[in-house]
């Protein structure tokens, strides 16, 4: 017996929205996973250092932040934010979301949100997944940096920088 079957358009959907308290939990605990933490190089924080930081960067105007979606559940977030006369994009995706297109299909939306350009993200250099989800973006390697991400641990990483219609912006 063969049936028609119609595709939820639901299923698989990553949408960006603006970020309730309701996620901070969720993003707590995303970045609690020592997977999580070892792929971005960057320590977990305790509950109230993590929840002071939130605070302080949703009352930022200056930052562009978004929940990030999938299947209708909180997937991560997305980030933009000036840093040293740079805007640079950040995000985090819950470990249960790796692999699926998740990150790729939200920094895509978000990228037509920030029109900002050139556009700049820092991914360690054995972070493999986050490196192909920005190249997929139009990101491109434009140098090499070590740092020290609230860490005595050096942490060797790619630059890499997205640019207005693919040409190289004079400043």
């Amino acid at each position: 017996m063969m049936t028609n079957h119609t595709p939820d358009p639901m299923t698989n959907l990553v949408l960006l929205r603006d970020v309730i308290a309701d996620d901070l939990p969720i993003f707590f605990e995303h970045q609690q996973d020592p997977d999580a933490t070892r792929m971005a190089a960057f320590p977990a924080r305790d509950r109230e250092t993590f929840m002071a930081h939130w605070t302080k960067i949703l009352a930022d105007e200056t930052i562009v932040i978004k929940t990030i979606l999938f299947d209708r559940q909180v997937a991560g977030n997305i980030v933009s934010f000036e840093q040293s006369g740079e805007r640079e994009v950040g995000y985090w995706i819950g470990k249960e979301y790796w692999g699926k297109g998740v990150a790729t299909r939200a920094l895509a939306a978000f990228l037509d949100l920030v029109k900002a350009r050139p556009l700049y993200a820092f991914v360690a250099k054995h972070n493999l997944g986050s490196l192909r989800v920005l190249e997929k973006c139009g990101f491109k390697i434009i140098g090499e940096d070590k740092a020290y991400p609230n860490t005595s641990h050096q942490v060797e990483e790619f630059i890499l920088k997205l640019e207005a219609d693919g040409k190289e912006e004079i400043q």
